[in-house]
């Protein structure tokens, strides 16, 4: 691997340890100010809001200036966030301003890669980066549980400037004044990002009257990408499958916060390592699933999605930690173990349609509507009444429901398009990426 390589990935680890450890930091902010249930689960969706509103115009922003330099900004954009919920602004106001910034981080830290490397090598790189973006999930969580836990909280707060006044008087103001410091680590590690030499495809170009006309002319081609992979044959399957499995997973990560405060009496700071020890399940079953599946394979994994919709009915008859423990290493497993192929099949088919870039942003948005759509169902039940533990019922059987509808369209189009699908499977065999 390239130097540079290196850097990219020192800067995207610590920019998502940063995002996750402020999901928590967030929602004990709003607990310890009162708010409702409803708003704490409103982060989710909050966050993947700008996903889905830039996703036409965030790739073309990443191909206009030097991917570096892309990163940075949205970085900067993530501190703008992060500083104005530390003094006073809304916590769902300020996630979503960071969320603005991952929006546009996303398709440089994927986009450089395929700069600064060459194909033989794409497939390793995009391991590691995802490899180690689970790797910042589970510690980022981690970090922003004890940082709002009493005793590094408490010795943070202990910490007085003389003759200054700073405003930080409570843990989740103390955890997020350190969080601000890993996002400042990321930014350095941004200005450290080689230029990869590529030429830059300016948004203005000399036959446009205006930068307004070009961004408008992105959205119906955007459309056009989105309706392919939805008319593919194999593409719908794999993008429904990874649109569902995100949607649910980035809601996972709050419910398991929600479910442990009732089921297990537990804090915060104690909730997070459960959220860790789901996502250290995933990492578990994706590096299986990696070393055992095959591209052309992809489509077989779909029961375990029914799977992991019904495990999660069993979260209602938990209440110990010693079995909570192996269940969620369990429950991340299947979901581990589902998403690497169907990811795979997604990527060969979005490649093929499209080029890569475009297939990310189509993925990206519709992967975020729906963590988009149903942390707004979540947040809405709650403010209705719901208790978590109605919630989950809810939830697990939506995933588990519509993981058996997608199985059965992809059964009925074996049947009515047989020769298509034996096309496109022959197609994925002769691929030598896979």
């Amino acid at each position: 691997m390239k130097r540079g390589f290196y850097t990219i990935m020192a800067a995207q680890f610590f920019s998502s340890l940063a995002d996750n450890a402020l999901f928590v930091a967030a929602v004990e902010m709003i607990k310890a100010s009162g708010g409702a249930e409803w708003q704490r689960a409103a982060l989710v969706p909050m966050f993947a809001l700008f996903y889905v509103v830039l996703a036409p115009f965030v790739g073309a922003f990443a191909d206009s200036r030097p991917k570096g330099q892309v990163m940075f900004l949205s970085n900067g954009i993530k501190v703008a966030g992060c500083l104005l919920m530390l003094f006073g602004s809304h916590p769902l106001l300020s996630y979503a301003i960071v969320g603005l910034g991952a929006a546009a981080y996303s398709p440089a830290k994927y986009g450089i890669l395929t700069e600064l490397l060459p194909a033989s090598m794409l497939v390793k790189a995009n391991g590691w980066i995802e490899g180690l973006t689970i790797g910042s999930i589970i510690l980022g969580v981690l970090i922003g549980g004890q940082l709002v836990g009493p005793h590094i909280a408490g010795a943070l707060l202990s910490l007085d400037l003389p003759l200054i006044e700073t405003g930080i008087d409570t843990p989740p103001e103390a955890a997020i004044s350190m969080i601000v410091f890993l996002y400042a680590l990321a930014a350095w590690f941004n200005t450290r990002i080689p230029d990869t030499g590529v030429a830059m495809v300016p948004l203005r170009s000399q036959t446009e009257h205006s930068l307004s006309y070009n961004l408008l002319a992105l959205i119906p081609d955007f459309w056009r990408c989105n309706k392919l992979l939805w008319t593919d044959k194999l593409g719908q399957i794999s993008l429904a499958t990874t649109t569902l499995f995100w949607g649910a997973s980035g809601n996972l990560r709050y419910i398991v916060l929600a479910w442990s405060s009732v089921a297990l009496g537990y804090t915060t700071t104690q909730a997070s390592s459960l959220v860790g020890v789901v996502a250290i399940g995933t990492a578990a079953g994706a590096v299986i699933a990696s070393m055992r599946m095959k591209l052309v394979d992809a489509t077989r994994v779909m029961s375990l999605g029914i799977a992991m919709g019904l495990l999660i009915l069993v979260m209602n008859f938990i209440n110990n930690v010693w079995v909570a423990a192996p269940f969620f290493i369990l429950l991340g497993g299947l979901g581990g173990f589902l998403v690497v192929p169907m990811n795979a099949l997604l990527q060969h088919r979005g490649h093929n349609l499209m080029g890569a870039g475009r297939s990310i942003a189509v993925q990206n948005f519709n992967e975020q509507a729906c963590i988009l759509a149903l942390g707004g169902l979540y947040a809405l039940a709650t403010g209705m009444g719901m208790s978590a533990f109605a919630a989950i019922v809810c939830f697990g059987l939506f995933v588990a429901g519509n993981m058996w509808l997608i199985q059965r369209w992809h059964a009925r189009n074996c049947v009515q398009h047989s020769q298509e699908i034996e096309r496109l499977m022959e197609i994925a065999r002769q691929d030598p990426g896979h």
